[in-house]
């Protein structure tokens, strides 16, 4: 099996494996502010989102010689979520969550991304609601 094909199998779990050469980088929960929905009412202000993500990231066969440049940051992972979400109003979390895998699929060694998007206060019966998708370099 190649190794972008067992990123696919991987990913399922979003775990690391040294047998396929691949890393797990993750953000757990980021709550942010975000101008996102269909109603009136959610075009007015923005609502709480809390985001999370898996990256499958290919791992590099150099010495990391402890150099933030040679892995996948998840600073830049939140960074580009933020700048995403300071874009302007989205109507639909499927579409939030689309942005956000496109963006984070851009970087060379990111072979897979599952991203989960919830609005924690829309029924108070429900702690949140929210779409969870993932997305390959190999999906077209």
């Amino acid at each position: 099996m190649d190794r972008e094909n067992s990123a696919a199998s991987v990913m399922s779990g979003a775990i690391a494996s040294a047998r396929h050469g691949l890393a797990h980088v993750f953000v757990r929960d980021l709550t942010l502010k975000a101008m996102l929905g269909v109603h009136d009412f959610e075009k007015l202000e923005p609502q709480r989102v809390i985001i999370n993500v898996d990256l499958t990231v290919r791992e590099r066969n150099d010495p990391l010689e402890d150099d933030i440049h040679k892995v996948v940051s998840y600073e830049k992972v939140v960074d580009h979520i933020k700048a995403i979400v300071a874009d302007g109003h989205v109507h639909l979390v499927e579409t939030l969550a689309e942005m956000i895998a496109e963006k984070s699929l851009e970087n060379p060694h990111v072979v897979a991304a599952r991203v989960r998007v919830e609005k924690p206060d829309i029924f108070p019966e429900a702690r949140s609601v929210g779409v969870e998708i993932e997305r390959r370099k190999d999906d077209s």
